[in-house]
């Protein structure tokens, strides 16, 4: 299987689906492709929460605001999992979900390379030979994707396009701020609902269910579902992802917390 994770929309994605079928018979599984635009830390908190439910799988991805820069294209190898894309920080994360150590490779670009294609058909090369300086997805990510499949998780440094490094780029989520009555921290993301998801552990406000809390200057309670209030009225809960959430019943948490991503919540008791 290789999975594919862009914030590409559309179309972009199909052309990366068309070098990975030109290559490989793998099993082809869109993520999303909707990952917050240009967002790696957005980006990095959702692969953490929906990856590893993947089954062992090549995962592709792409949300690459240094296109054509000199940033590498990498492979981290995490336990029966590998995840290939841009050096930004994106694929860190989730590689430490999937094992407490893992591997990186940096994958070697050419200057160019035979087209050995049939007439119309377009060119796959290896090492990938960026064709263009704004689609890497497609003209390197994606044939790194598929011999990495075709050559084995276990396998695939043999070929000369794999260097290991040391040296690559992390991206810590900020952690909050804990003092005596209050506790303050940030907006990581907000879903296509509303939420907003922080980066406040929900043991903060285990408990307090059934009591309330001021998120910056505005009161709201702490319950367990959006149910336990009101049409539209605000609530502070613990997210799927374990982690703090403002939202409204049937409603928008951002729009009636008033905040957005990267904002601060201050949370006082």
């Amino acid at each position: 299987m290789i999975t594919l994770s862009s914030d590409f929309g559309s179309p972009y994605p199909g052309a990366m689906r068309g070098v990975l079928l030109q290559s490989t018979d793998a099993r082809l599984v869109d993520v999303s492709h909707s990952f917050p635009r240009q967002d790696v830390r957005g980006t990095a908190f959702w692969l953490k929460q929906i990856l590893p439910y993947f089954p062992p799988a090549v995962h592709l991805v792409v949300v690459d605001p240094g296109v054509g820069t000199d940033r590498p294209a990498i492979v981290v190898r995490a336990g029966e999992h590998a995840l290939v894309g841009p050096d930004n920080g994106v694929l860190v994360p989730v590689a430490r979900e999937f094992a407490d150590e893992f591997e990186v490779f940096r994958v070697a670009e050419s200057e160019s390379a035979d087209d050995d294609a049939g007439p119309g058909t377009r060119r796959v090369p290896w090492p990938p030979d960026p064709a263009s300086t704004t689609f890497h997805g497609r003209d390197v990510f994606a044939p790194g994707a598929a011999h990495v499949h075709e050559a084995g998780i276990d396998a695939f440094e043999a070929d000369e396009a794999f260097e290991p490094t040391d040296e690559y780029e992390e991206f810590p989520f900020p952690e909050p701020t804990v003092r005596e009555g209050y506790i303050s921290g940030t907006v990581l993301v907000v879903d296509d609902f509303g939420n907003v998801i922080t980066n406040v552990p929900g043991d903060a406000v285990e408990d307090r269910m059934g009591g309330r809390v001021e998120v910056n200057t505005v009161r709201a309670p702490v319950r367990r579902t959006y149910d336990e209030v009101d049409p539209g009225r605000r609530v502070v809960t613990v997210g799927s992802h374990g982690n703090v959430e403002l939202a409204a019943n049937h409603g928008r948490g951002d729009k009636t917390f008033g905040v957005g991503v990267d904002d601060t919540v201050k949370l006082t008791w």
